[in-house]
């Protein structure tokens, strides 16, 4: 996101005049998510400030960046009980609120659960798709959907990873191979907000 992430940290990028990180907490809490717990690492004084005086927890990354999947372990101890719902900051939406969508998806049978998007349904993505869903929702590595950055996962693989340092592949591909990880798919439209050039398809989407 360089230029604009020399001065300001992505989660704090504007698109329609409000932070990307407002935009995914304003879904997390209209579907009555609690705690809400945000990951701060680069800049991560300007994310603290920004959240200060909200009913928003910190999981404090500034000494280490641990990818996806060591961040959520990391910050497992505000996050209560599993399964755990976790949002990626960097997307904007057109469509139902996509935390209420999964929640909704959600059986108690699966280890985990991924928002997917067709690729008609996406904007700003670059490169193929992330995997394959089938007719019962199980998904499998492929090209077909792509991932949104919206998942409920259970949280006993990543409370047993013994590296701190660590992104959901692991976890997700021994998920696979349980065939314990499913996808539900958006039926709005998804704009993956990664590059400057990706901020007015987004706020066409938020205009709309």
């Amino acid at each position: 996101m360089a230029p604009l992430t020399d001065r300001r940290p992505k989660p704090l990028i504007r698109v329609a005049g409000k932070p990307l990180l407002d935009h995914a907490c304003d879904f997390a809490r209209a579907a009555g998510c609690s705690p809400i717990v945000v990951n701060i690492h680069y800049m991560a004084d300007m994310v603290r400030d920004h959240v200060a005086g909200r009913d928003i927890l910190i999981s404090d990354e500034s000494d280490r960046l641990r990818e996806t999947g060591g961040g959520l372990r990391h910050a497992l101890p505000l996050l209560g009980d599993s399964p755990v719902v976790t949002m990626n900051t960097d997307a904007v939406w057109r469509g139902p609120n996509p935390v209420k969508m999964l929640l909704a998806a959600w059986r108690p049978e699966m280890e985990g659960l991924l928002l997917t998007v067709e690729k008609s349904n996406a904007a700003g993505h670059r490169g193929p798709g992330d995997f394959d869903q089938a007719p019962d929702g199980r998904l499998r590595r492929g090209r077909d959907v792509i991932y949104t950055g919206v998942q409920i996962i259970r949280t006993d693989r990543l409370a047993a990873m013994k590296d701190g340092v660590f992104s959901m592949n692991p976890v997700w591909d021994a998920m696979i191979a349980d065939r314990s990880l499913h996808g539900a798919v958006y039926d709005g439209d998804w704009c993956d907000v990664g590059q400057p050039d990706s901020i007015p398809l987004a706020e066409a989407l938020c205009d709309v």
